[in-house]
């Protein structure tokens, strides 16, 4: 990982209630000295609507709204897996892909049935991530991640959240659910955004600052 350690200590709000995208976020962070809160912290903050037609529009306004309401530098993800046999679907809707409440068990279960007919060597598919942090002074900073797989027949693994259980690394050979945290965040599409984002940290940090 580059030496991007920013030159020192500040808040981070991540903009997200989901406690798995909380605890991957909090590891991928715990090495730059930064305090990271939740908006668990803040809970008059409401729902952030995700309007955008894309995953930089929706990380950049969640990112853009909680900077907005805490006066705090926020960093949001917004993630999602893209089926080439459904021409990119679930993409920006996968959260809420089975309906208004939506699972992870149901959202799994939707995209299983929605690929029953389709073999195996059509099944190609891809996680998303965009990260997007943003200042209280309008400094913004984007970056991008991919992680290449296969959605599987039947779920595997206890692990991870989402669709991991559905998710095959081809390289690995395992699903994602199947991998330790440490395994996850060192292939995963939120790991490389993360990353990325971390590289150019120190001068978007700098004019954070200005």
């Amino acid at each position: 990982m580059p030496d991007a350690t920013p030159p020192k200590k500040s808040t981070v709000v991540l903009a997200t209630r989901n406690k798995g995208k909380i605890a991957e976020l909090e590891a991928l962070l715990s090495g730059y000295g930064l305090h990271v809160l939740g908006l668990e912290s803040f809970p008059d903050l409401g729902e952030i609507e995700e309007t955008g037609a894309t995953f930089a529009e929706n990380a950049a306004l969640k990112a853009r709204t909680v900077a907005q309401a805490t006066g705090l530098l926020a960093l949001a993800d917004d993630s999602g897996l893209a089926v080439d046999a459904l021409l990119g679907a679930p993409g920006v809707y996968s959260a809420r892909y089975s309906g208004e409440n939506a699972t992870d068990a149901t959202n799994n279960a939707k995209l299983l049935d929605a690929l029953k007919d389709v073999p195996e060597n059509a099944r190609g598919c891809r996680f998303h991530s965009v990260v997007a942090a943003v200042a209280p002074n309008g400094t913004e900073i984007l970056a991008e991640g991919r992680w290449e797989g296969r959605v599987l027949t039947s779920p595997r693994g206890q692990g991870g959240f989402g669709y991991d259980p559905l998710f095959l690394d081809l390289e690995l050979g395992r699903a994602a659910a199947e991998l330790t945290p440490a395994e996850k965040n060192a292939r995963s599409h939120r790991g490389q955004a993360l990353r990325a984002l971390l590289h150019d940290w120190p001068a978007f940090w700098a004019k954070a600052q200005a």
